[in-house]
């Protein structure tokens, strides 16, 4: 099972404002389809996922549908964070079935992307158990769901790194260029946002040693190699925590791990995304 971390989702106005966005763009002036089913009729449904999987988006889910019959009857067999086996039967619903069918595609596309983000964060969490580094998101997310994203990381075991460009500081080659060098980086960061965290990106050993003595609190280590990563490890000698960043894969993860670092920031955890398989099958009148 992921690591239990704070599962709680995004404030429910933010998730409405997400399910607001999807209806948009699918409902246009209405559903055509659904006219072929009489006003009054009900339905039964019921989700099964198709292949091993860790929930998320199950409050995008339930928004969905709600939108559209506030009285509609969810009933939920796993919650977020928990893995469904393949062909498992996960959730029932009941309801007007003109609204279960309009509201069948965006509820899906919501579910089926935020577990793909669940279920692909789990295997790189699973790849550094024992080892004590933490699995980082990172801001390259899909434009509009980046707290939903960050949820499902959440709910895969991993955590979040940065929301945006305001919760904290971090320093990269170009900004380090524009302000003439690390120390006068870092001065201004501390000057100007004295509160936030400050994380500066280094490629050599030498900028390590001098973002160390410049009082960082942490350094993102770009590209280096294992047998640097490690020596990195040596020179900061726990003064500072340490982050890996470009590179990793599911496969590479683990012995970057090894190395002794703190964090390991993977971008593939919201980029490079494969929905989980899923079907909602709908019987009309019960």
């Amino acid at each position: 099972m992921p690591a239990a971390l704070p599962l709680d989702p995004p404030d429910a106005r933010l998730i409405d404002d997400d399910v607001e966005r999807a209806f948009a763009e699918d409902f246009g002036k209405g559903d055509a389809t659904a006219d072929l089913l009489p006003a009054d009729a009900r339905a039964s449904a019921s989700l099964t996922c198709r292949e091993n999987a860790v929930m998320a988006g199950i409050p995008w889910f339930n928004a969905c549908f709600r939108k559209l019959d506030p009285d509609v009857t969810i009933d939920w067999l796993v919650r977020d964070g928990e893995r469904a086996t393949a062909g498992s039967v996960i959730c029932h619903l009941h309801g007007r079935a003109r609204a279960l069918v309009s509201a069948e595609r965006s509820a899906l596309n919501f579910l089926q992307l935020l577990s793909g983000t669940a279920t692909v964060t789990a295997g790189y969490v699973a790849a550094v158990a024992g080892t004590g580094v933490r699995v980082l998101d990172t801001r390259k997310t899909v434009p509009g769901l980046r707290l939903a994203q960050k949820y499902a990381v959440r709910c895969g075991g991993g955590h979040n790194h940065r929301i945006g460009l305001f919760d904290a500081i971090l320093v990269k080659e170009n900004h380090i260029a524009a302000a003439g060098g690390i120390e006068p980086a870092v001065a201004g960061a501390r000057r100007l946002h004295p509160s936030l965290l400050l994380e500066i990106e280094v490629e050599t050993l030498d900028e390590l040693r001098r973002a160390i003595d410049a009082g960082v609190d942490r350094i993102m280590l770009d590209n280096f190699t294992p047998a640097m990563m490690s020596e990195a490890v040596a020179i900061a000698a726990g003064r500072v925590p340490l982050e890996i960043s470009g590179n990793v894969d599911v496969e590479t993860i683990a012995g970057y791990a090894r190395t002794g670092v703190d964090f390991i920031s993977v971008g593939a955890l919201t980029k490079h995304v494969r929905a989980v398989d899923l079907s909602l099958r709908l019987q009309l009148g019960r």
